[in-house]
C-alpha cells in the first residue's frame, strides 16, 4: 500500500493537505520496549528547549515537528536539524523526529498521534515540551512490579505530578529546580512552587496535590475525583487506549478531549508519589488563545456528547455497560448535557 495513502487513512480527521514524515531523523539507539518514549510535538521556535529535555531525560523520545509550508522556510528547518542532530550526541541517540508539513498551525491532537503511533516502545508519556523532567521516572516505572503489571494492562495511566514556579523569573531557571521529592516539598512550603496552572484548577486539581504532599514514598493513589477539565501527563500503554480526536485545532480542549476518551473507555488513573515535572516559564499568545478557547469550548462539549452516546453504544452492545469498566462512562456521561438519561436504564 502507497505510504501517503495509508498515513492519510490514520491521520483520516487531520487538516488538510498534509504531509507527513515519520522517521525523518531517527535515533540510533536501539530500545528496549520496556522503555517508556516521551511522546511531544514542537515547533522551530522550541528546539532550544526541547534539547534540554532530551538531555535531562536521556531515554528514548518520539517528536512531531511541525513545519509551515514554505518551500525556503522547510529547506532551512532541515539544515537546522541535520546540524543539531550532528552536534548533539544525546539527540542523534534518543530523538525520533516525524515531520509534519502543512500550513495549519497547532492541530496539537494531530501532532500527539503522530508522535505516539511512531514511538517504538510499548510504553508512552505524553507530555508538553515546556516541562522539565525533574526525577528518574523509568527507574520508578521499572522497580515497581505492581506499575508494570498495571501498565501491561493497557487500561490503567499514571499520572506525574506538574507543578510550576510562583515567580516567573524563577520559573525560566531550570538549572534551579528541585530533583527530588523533598526538595519540591520545601519549595511548596515556601510558596515558591504550586499546582500547575493554579488560575485554572480544574485543569489539574483531580491529581489531589495535598494527598501527593503526604503519601509515601515508592507508592501509587487513584484518581477518584476525575471531572471533565482534568489534563494531566500521563504514562500509560502504547497500544489500546483511544486516540487524541483530531477535530480539535487550537487552544483549548484537546488534551482533555485524550483523557476524557480514555476514562470514558474504561481506564483508571493512578498518581506517582515520588516523581514531578516542573513547567519552564514563557510567555503565551493570549489574545490568540483566548480566541481559540472560544471555539473549542463549543467543539469539545460537542465532542463529549458524541464520546458518551459512542461508548455507551458500544458498551451496551457488549454487554459490559454493567460492569466495572462500564463506571467511568456511566459516571461522566450521566453529567453531560444532551446524553438522555433514558440510556441509563436501558
Amino acid at each position: 500500500m502507497n505510504v501517503d495513502l495509508l498515513i492519510s487513512k490514520a491521520f483520516a480527521n487531520a487538516l488538510k493537505p498534509s504531509k507527513i514524515i515519520p522517521y525523518f531523523l531517527r535515533a540510533r539507539d536501539n530500545f528496549s520496549a520496556q522503555d517508556i518514549t516521551i511522546t511531544t510535538h514542537i515547533t522551530r521556535n522550541r528546539l532550544q528547549v526541547f534539547t534540554r529535555l532530551v538531555e535531562q531525560y536521556q531515554g528514548p523520545i518520539s517528536v512531531a515537528m511541525h513545519v509551515r509550508n514554505d518551500e525556503e522556510y522547510v529547506h532551512d528547518l532541515i539544515d537546522a536539524l541535520r546540524a543539531l542532530y550532528s552536534s548533539s550526541e544525546k539527540i542523534s541517540r534518543f530523538v525520533d523526529v516525524h515531520l509534519v508539513i502543512d500550513s495549519f498551525d497547532r492541530q496539537f491532537n494531530t501532532w500527539r498521534n503522530i508522535a505516539r503511533l511512531f514511538a517504538r516502545t510499548d510504553y508512552v508519556m505524553m507530555l508538553d515540551v515546556d516541562f522539565y523532567v525533574c526525577t528518574d521516572l523509568q527507574f520508578t516505572i521499572r522497580n515497581n512490579p505492581d506499575i508494570i503489571q498495571k501498565l501491561r494492562e493497557g487500561t490503567n495511566a499514571f499520572v506525574v505530578p506538574a507543578f510550576e514556579y510562583v515567580s516567573y523569573v524563577d520559573g525560566m531557571n531550570y538549572a534551579s529546580f528541585p530533583r527530588d521529592k523533598q526538595a519540591l516539598l520545601s519549595l511548596v512550603k515556601q510558596d515558591r512552587v504550586r499546582m500547575f496552572h493554579a488560575g485554572w484548577a480544574p485543569g489539574h486539581n483531580s491529581t489531589d496535590y495535598e494527598k501527593y504532599y503526604e503519601a509515601p514514598a515508592g507508592t501509587v493513589y487513584q484518581v477518584t475525583q476525575y471531572q471533565s477539565a482534568y489534563e494531566p501527563y500521563i504514562i500509560f500503554k502504547k497500544e489500546g487506549p483511544p486516540w487524541c480526536d483530531e477535530r480539535f485545532v487550537g487552544y483549548g480542549g484537546n488534551k482533555a478531549a485524550c483523557l476524557f476518551e480514555m476514562y470514558l473507555s474504561g481506564m483508571t488513573f493512578y498518581v506517582l508519589a515520588d516523581d514531578f515535572i516542573i513547567h519552564q516559564n514563557h510567555l503565551y499568545e493570549e489574545t490568540v488563545r483566548k480566541n481559540e478557547r472560544r471555539v473549542n469550548r463549543k467543539v469539545y462539549q460537542d465532542f463529549k456528547e458524541e464520546a458518551c452516546l459512542r461508548y455507551l453504544k458500544s458498551f451496551n452492545d457488549q454487554g459490559i455497560l454493567g460492569t466495572e469498566r462500564g463506571s467511568n462512562l456511566k459516571e461522566e456521561c450521566k453529567k453531560v448535557r444532551g446524553v438522555p438519561k433514558t440510556v441509563f436504564h436501558s
